[in-house]
């Protein structure tokens, strides 16, 4: 297991970190007005890292069976040079989303009246978590990359199964911490929160920019380190 991979699963568990599941709608549920229910949100962020873990499951082991079909071919340079200009053409995508346009902002407003104004029970969190799950599968980019990562590293099932559970936690880690400071110390950090709260509407329409930056950085970083490339510019 290599300091590059850690650090890639590590970063890409970071961006999944600000997606609407994971961040966005904890926020809104700590500005609730009142004590703060430790338990409630929890099982919120319990089932989004439940859920990405049984989805992780079946993508990496469904992938795990194409790779051997494929007979290894994932590693063959072909493949790895359209790595690089999968990762390149997603960094170069992402510049198109400056936030200026407002793109995103009333998908977000929706969600967020949807929170403040819901139920607060238990099932329903548990639901409202596995619907904001299902709407972001198909744009779980970095995750996508992180099981790619791990599909190619060569590591060991049990490894990669605890790496996929490290960047599940990884990835609610700091709506966990925002959690802890509402209850340690709510007069400080409710103004954070409302902060916040104002930043996610207003830079809504560039989140899904830094979503594509760094997850085609880190997949494009993978593909050339790979190919040796750094080395080749080293020698030079």
């Amino acid at each position: 297991m290599s300091l590059a991979l850690l650090l890639s699963l590590v970063g890409l568990a970071l961006v999944d970190s600000t997606s609407i599941g994971t961040l966005f709608i904890p926020v809104w549920l700590l500005l609730a007005p009142g004590p703060v229910s430790v338990r409630r949100v929890m099982i919120y962020l319990g089932t989004i890292a439940g859920f990405y873990f049984v989805v992780g499951l079946l993508l990496y082991f469904g992938g795990s069976g194409l790779a051997e079909l494929l007979g290894g071919a994932l590693d063959n340079r072909p493949v790895l040079w359209g790595q690089l200009v999968l990762g390149v053409g997603l960094l170069v995508l992402s510049f198109r989303y400056d936030g200026k346009r407002g793109a995103g902002t009333g998908r977000v407003l929706r969600w967020r009246d949807r929170v403040t104004a819901g139920d607060s029970s238990s099932r329903w969190l548990v639901g409202l978590a596995l619907f904001a799950a299902l709407a972001e599968v198909a744009t779980m980019l970095p995750y996508l990359g992180a099981l790619g990562l791990l599909a190619t590293s060569g590591l060991a099932v049990p490894t990669s199964m605890a790496l996929l559970v490290g960047y599940c936690l990884v990835m609610v880690v700091p709506a966990m911490l925002l959690l802890g400071a509402r209850v340690a110390w709510p007069r400080l950090v409710e103004p954070v929160l409302a902060r916040l709260n104002a930043w996610i509407v207003r830079s809504s329409g560039s989140m899904l920019g830094w979503v594509l930056g760094i997850a085609g950085f880190l997949i494009a970083r993978d593909a050339a380190a790979r190919l040796e490339l750094f080395e080749l510019l080293a020698d030079r």
